[in-house]
Formats: C-alpha cells, sequence, structure tokens
C-alpha cells in the first residue's frame, strides 16, 4: 500500500524505544497493513494553488510528502470558519470563507493532484481509495456557524462533501453553546438552541456524522440524545488527565460509549498534558494555531516551502509526548472499551506533541501502541476501523429515514 519506510520518522521511533528493533519492525509492518486515519486536520486556502500546494513538502504538519513518509492515509481536511457576529453579514462572510475552503479541498483532488489523492464521500470510498495506493481526502466542518439560519445550507455543505459538523467552536453560535461558556458560567441556550435541534435532525436524515467536540458539555449530552445515530468527538481528549474545558470527563464518554460513537483522541499538547501554574488556551489548538485558521491573505504570499529538515524542539517537560499522548488512549480504551476511540491529531490548528507533531510521524503512534500491547486488530480498529463503523451506520441511517 505505501513506499518502503517513513525515514524521517525513523530517528523519532528509535528514540521512542531505541532498546527494542524487533518491536520498532512489527509495528512499522502493522503500520502498513491497517488503514490510518487522522479526523482533524485544519487547512489553508493559500497552500491548496497551483503555485503553492500538498503536493510539496511544505512547513505545514500536513501535507502528502509528509503523510507518504508517515504512513498516514486518510485525513479529514477541515472547513472551520471562527466564530463572529450572530448577524446576517457576520453569516454571509461566513459562509464565503467556509465556502473558500471546500473549494480549496476539490481543487487538490480534482485539479492540483488527483493522481495521489482523492476525495471519499462514503465510508466505503475509503478502504477503496487506500488500496489503490491514494491517499484519502474527507471533509469535516468545524463550527456551524456559516449555515447561519438557511437550514438548506446543511444540504449544501453535505452536497459539497462535508461529511461532520460540530454545532459550534469557540463562542456560542445560534446553534449551541460552546464549551468556552464553562469559565464564566454563562450560557445562551442551555445547550441546543432550536434551530441546532433541527440541523442535527438534518444531518441525520443526510448522513452527515454529528461531532461534539467543540460544543458544551449539555449541548454534547443533547445532541446524544436527539441523534438517530451515533456521533463522534473529532477532537477531544480526557478530561481526568487534564483538566480543560475542551477534553471530555467520564460521564461524557461514558455517554460516547452508550451512544456507540468513538472519541478521537486531540494531539494538542496543552489537552494531553496541562501545562502547570498555566492556563492553556481555550480553544481547539495550543501553539501554532497558525495557517489553519488563516486570516485573509496579505498581499504577498510568501509559500511555506520547507527547505530543510525542521529542527528538533528545544526540551520542555510542559510539552506532551507520544507517550503521554498514548495515556489518553489507554485510559478511555479502559473506560469505554476498544471499539469507542480513535485519533486525531488537530495538525495545523495546533499540535506540538513530541514524537507526533506531523504527519510524518504518524507511525510512532502505532509503536507506542505495540509496545503497550495492543493487538494488530485493536490498533486497525484506533485507527480507523471505529470511525468507520460508526460513519457507515450514520450512512445506514440515513438510508432508513428516506
Amino acid at each position: 500500500m505505501r513506499p518502503a519506510l517513513f525515514a524521517a520518522a525513523m530517528a523519532a521511533a528509535a528514540v521512542t524505544v531505541s532498546a527494542q528493533p524487533d518491536l520498532v519492525a512489527r509495528a512499522r509492518a502493522i503500520h502498513e497493513r491497517v488503514i490510518t486515519l487522522d479526523t482533524h486536520n485544519d487547512i489553508d486556502p493559500r497552500t491548496f494553488t497551483a503555485d503553492c500546494n500538498y503536493t510539496m513538502r511544505l512547513t505545514t504538519q500536513v501535507n502528502l510528502p509528509k503523510m507518504k513518509e508517515g504512513g498516514l492515509d486518510a485525513s479529514f481536511f477541515i472547513v472551520y470558519v471562527g466564530q463572529g457576529d450572530l448577524t446576517p453579514a457576520g453569516y454571509d462572510r461566513a459562509y464565503r470563507l467556509a465556502i473558500e475552503k471546500f473549494d480549496a479541498i476539490h481543487r487538490l483532488t480534482e485539479q492540483i493532484a488527483p493522481k495521489e489523492i482523492e476525495l471519499a464521500l462514503t465510508s466505503a470510498d475509503v478502504p477503496r481509495i487506500a488500496k489503490s495506493g491514494k491517499k484519502v481526502a474527507v471533509i469535516g466542518i468545524e463550527n456551524g456557524y456559516p449555515i447561519g439560519t438557511d437550514i438548506k445550507r446543511v444540504r449544501e455543505f453535505y452536497d459539497r462533501g462535508g461529511r461532520y459538523l460540530s454545532l459550534a467552536h469557540n463562542g456560542h453560535n445560534q446553534l449551541a453553546d460552546s464549551h468556552t461558556g464553562e469559565a464564566a458560567g454563562e450560557w445562551k441556550w442551555g445547550g441546543l438552541s432550536p434551530l441546532g435541534r433541527e440541523v442535527i435532525q438534518e444531518m441525520n436524515r443526510l448522513g452527515m456524522m454529528v461531532d461534539v467536540s467543540h460544543p458544551s458539555k449539555a449541548s454534547m449530552l443533547q445532541a446524544i440524545g436527539l441523534s438517530k445515530a451515533p456521533v463522534i468527538a473529532s477532537h477531544s481528549s480526557v478530561r481526568k488527565l487534564a483538566n480543560q474545558s475542551r477534553n471530555l470527563d467520564d460521564e461524557q464518554l461514558m455517554a460516547m460509549k452508550t451512544n456507540g460513537g468513538v472519541v478521537q483522541i486531540n494531539a494538542v499538547s496543552e489537552f494531553i498534558k496541562k501545562p502547570p501554574e498555566r492556563t492553556a488556551a481555550a480553544g481547539g489548538g495550543g501553539a501554532g494555531r497558525g495557517s489553519g485558521r488563516g486570516a485573509q491573505a496579505p498581499a504577498a504570499y510568501r509559500c511555506p516551502v520547507e527547505t530543510s529538515p525542521p529542527a528538533a524542539p528545544a526540551p520542555n517537560p510542559d510539552r506532551a509526548t507520544v507517550k503521554d499522548y498514548v495515556d489518553h488512549i489507554d485510559y478511555a480504551v479502559k473506560l469505554i472499551g476498544i471499539d469507542h476511540v480513535g485519533i486525531a491529531s488537530d495538525f495545523d490548528g495546533g499540535g506540538g506533541v513530541d514524537g507526533f507533531n506531523s504527519a510524518a510521524e504518524a507511525v510512532n503512534v502505532t509503536i507506542e501502541l505495540v509496545r503497550r500491547g495492543y493487538t494488530e486488530e485493536q490498533i486497525a480498529k484506533i485507527w480507523s476501523g471505529n470511525l468507520l463503523r460508526v460513519w457507515s451506520e450514520v450512512e445506514k441511517v440515513a438510508a432508513a429515514m428516506k
């Protein structure tokens, strides 16, 4: 399925398990055989043009060369628009920014690199495309704000390829309360708004996964209760291990199990290992929010081509490691079971975990899982099987509703 083996990740892998070359070799073989899928990678449309794009080795944490190096088969590229005013002008601006990102992803898969990467529109497309040797692109939507007050836009975003949607991001909006309300205990809706409830019903009807990663706890639990299909947390970690409002507590994790959903563990360092004596960013990522969160392009944009291998980060005891990351996977697996846990990096919107800080290092997660005794079948579930099961069930619910 892939070229020989991920040279750039070798050094980091050797550090992770320096005395266990047989384990590394076994993990790499497993990594080649399973379908590896990351449910959250932010994008900047400026790196989806004819002259500057993901066929190049850019400084972005995700691009095609780095996906090939790290053996990452599939990426959910994210249509993200930050929260703005709840006004017609605000909704119109958000809609335009969302369409710009939808168009960028289609440009990559249809014009720039159609022989290297293909857009998946169904759960069955993912293994089919991966088997062909191409990388897999999927579209996720972070923040329902661009829907405005027009329920028809849910269908439009689905037709443009969107396969999951989170109703809120950082800040309450017209659809739901955000996790950010927790800091001051201030809420707009007490969970979902009436329009937000309609949006969930429409997503069920269309076959779009409901993402509960950024909305408030009340919004999340109400969404689970309302949805006729399993839901996903596209990029959330474990609150017991890092007390952040963006992470899920045990009650929320158990609700995900009861719902049949899947929690994709987020690899933002601050959500894995909370730094002492300071408050981490409340948003979906920490340092390096970077290009994917895009302000408008400056007059002279310089394509971020990587001219030399990135320097290793300076030692920082506050920063999470790939071992800390897999601690969150371990915790979730023990609490809610192997069938309800997956992987999300939040690359180009955050990241920052030593050993798993770009797609080129994806193999290190598998190495750490093997080191802890996970079997190939279990690793296949964590990397993609659980997410694809939920996606397939969402499609079946939609088919039954029609």
